[in-house]
């Protein structure tokens, strides 16, 4: 439970001790009577909907205290209407049969940013509840998160939301899920989570159709580290699945991986709030807090046994999350820079996936790089460095990560433009290449492909479901990452959807732009472009910065070079005082001397003076994209 730092400390320390009152839940000891699942589905197909559905219908949280979107318990992914972390909960349930279960849900994010969420929480469970909106169908990142489950080795529940909706075809979409994912579908629960129809066939088909978990209770401990958070009361709170054993309060347990020993002291479970149990056995979802002071110091994937009679064997653990985009956060008013500095320090605490490190600017002054998962993972942590922390910051252009490879042979990591080695030394550069898949409807497929095309997107298949095309390309991710899915959007009226992953590395012909104002380059301007396209681009952006530069007392050169030859030339012109206004009649030349005068302080203001790019100026360049 992430608390809410909204209520005065007094009242929160109690709300706190109430909720984590022992609540004696029963020790499952029968596996027979377990099941864990997730729930997967492409964004806005209604997984938040039903897992409010299950929860409300089972009685695990009071009408009285139920909210829409329950789970997400962040402001923004209310606001946003989308899950960022993925959450978990306990519900007891009596079937049909009189038996009554326990059921380990985790809600997913359906977003492709966040699908190392999902990912993870595939590993903590047996089974999957595949959401698939009655009228829309089968979407890009249905596949993808469907594909993680089959990975897993889940038992997979189609169930088809929004039924009510007039535009639902339940016989089409269920025909869709068999030809584009191959799984059976003509058992698809038919349900409408928002009205709550179909939920008891839901809760019956996860009983019947998803498989127990296995598990020995009298095996050493042996339990996965699912997630980690800090809270600012219990410290770190640590996410597990227990495979085998039991964890107990007052237990010493070892990470495998760092081989820390903590003792344990409380032990629980999300009923959504914290509850203190006894002990968790196998199967069992719950949580632990062990006195650990610091996130970085729970590897997420790690395997936890005891310090004594511990098991042997490590899990196999997960994948890292490798952050994909970086860019530069920088504090609008330069005073602000140890405010930013401890609000991104908070933020890392809970958010293993995002990694900073100090850069200073000529331009922008002292910042951080950052890394970053995908570009709806920069703006939720720019939204909530701003909103939460109370600091106005400014973004520099997107990049991602290229291979340079040098003469020498050496392979130097490039995440910043600026950083560009000189090109003398380089023999090739290297660019991150991803493997798109977008379902497009019929009308918009030409559209779609010439927007995959100006991208230097190669096509590596094209199929059918019904009435909609299936596009796979292989694209360059610096070119998706500007604003590849909003033109998507734009050029599809909003009906594609898109999903991607990344596949290696290719040589390109890649070259550093840099943007120079009145002969001094600007680093936080540098971007990597296409040889190809790098006039193009410098001309759309030397254009772009003479309306948003505001003019001075002398004329200012706005150019875009690659190395060390000018690509893009724009002239601002300078602010102009008329010295001769005061010169009444006489000879020619009065004129001619002011005017000459005049000339040569402005040669020398230009020597010598300074061009103030405003705030905005960079913020407005940066987000285009010609």
């Amino acid at each position: 439970m992430k608390s809410d730092v909204t209520v005065s400390n007094s009242t929160l320390v109690i709300a706190i001790d109430q909720s984590l009152k022992p609540n004696h839940i029963p020790t499952m000891t029968d596996l027979a009577h377990i099941r864990n699942f997730s729930i997967v589905a492409h964004i806005d197909h209604g997984k938040s909907t039903l897992a409010d559905r299950l929860i409300q219908s089972t009685g695990t949280v009071l009408d009285r205290d139920m909210k829409e979107q329950l789970l997400d318990s962040m402001d923004i992914e209310r606001e946003r209407g989308i899950t960022i972390k993925a959450q978990t909960v306990r519900i007891d349930y009596t079937a049909k049969d009189g038996e009554t279960y326990v059921l380990n849900l985790i809600d997913t994010p359906g977003h492709v940013d966040f699908a190392y969420e999902v990912s993870r929480s595939m590993r903590a469970v047996e089974g999957s509840l595949l959401v698939v909106d009655a009228s829309q169908g089968v979407e890009a990142q249905t596949l993808a998160n469907v594909y993680q489950a089959i990975d897993a080795n889940h038992e997979i529940v189609p169930v088809l939301n929004k039924i009510d909706l007039p535009a639902a075809e339940p016989e089409r979409v269920k025909e869709q899920i068999e030809d584009v994912i191959g799984i059976d579908a003509s058992e698809a629960v038919e349900i409408s989570a928002k009205t709550g129809l179909g939920i008891p066939d839901v809760l019956e088909a996860i009983v019947t159709r998803l498989p127990s978990p296995k598990g020995d209770p009298d095996a050493p401990l042996k339990a996965m580290l699912v997630d980690s958070w800090y809270d600012a009361y219990l410290g770190v709170v640590v996410l597990v699945r227990i495979i085998d054993g039991r964890l107990k309060k007052g237990d010493r347990i070892k990470m495998m991986n760092t081989g820390a020993l903590y003792p344990v002291d409380r032990v629980g479970v999300f009923r959504p709030p914290m509850v203190l149990v006894d002990s968790l056995g196998p199967g069992e979802i719950g949580f632990l807090t062990a006195s650990i002071k610091q996130v970085r110091d729970t590897k997420v994937g790690d395997t936890i046994t005891l310090e004594k009679k511990g098991c042997e064997k490590p899990l196999p653990g997960f994948q890292p999350s490798v952050p994909v985009v970086f860019c530069g956060l920088f504090p609008v008013d330069a005073a602000e820079f140890e405010d930013l500095r401890s609000a991104i320090e908070k933020l890392q605490l809970n958010d293993a996936s995002f990694s900073a490190e100090m850069e200073t600017s000529a331009a922008l002054g002292f910042g951080f790089r950052c890394g970053f998962l995908g570009l709806l993972h920069l703006e939720v942590i720019r939204d909530r460095l701003e909103r939460e922390y109370d600091i106005d910051l400014i973004t520099t252009a997107p990049s991602v990560i290229y291979h340079v490879h040098m003469r020498d042979g050496e392979v130097v990591e490039l995440h910043n433009p600026a950083d560009m080695p000189d090109l003398t030394h380089v023999d090739h550069v290297e660019e991150p290449r991803i493997k798109a898949t977008i379902l497009v409807p019929d009308e918009y497929l030409g559209d779609v492909l010439k927007l995959c095309q100006d991208r230097r997107g190669v096509q590596m298949d094209l199929t059918y479901a019904g009435s909609r095309a299936m596009v796979v390309y292989d694209l360059p991710l610096n070119e998706v990452v500007f604003d590849f899915y909003d033109r998507l959007k734009s050029v599809t009226k909003g009906y594609a959807s898109f999903d991607y992953q990344m596949i290696g590395y290719t040589e390109d012909q890649l070259v550093k732009m840099q943007i120079l104002v009145n002969d001094e380059p600007v680093d936080a301007l540098s971007t990597m472009v296409h040889r190809a396209r790098a006039e193009a681009r410098g001309r759309a952006m030397v254009e772009k910065l003479k309306e948003l530069i505001p003019q001075h007392m002398f004329k200012i050169p706005i150019q875009a070079a690659v190395g060390g030859r000018i690509i893009a030339r724009e002239t601002l012109s300078a602010l102009r005082k008329d010295v001769t206004a005061k010169c009444y009649g006489g000879d020619v030349t009065r004129k001619k001397k002011l005017l000459e005068k005049q000339k040569a302080g402005k040669k020398k203001m230009r020597q010598f003076g300074k061009v103030e790019i405003p705030q905005e100026a960079f913020i407005s360049a940066l987000k285009m994209d010609s």
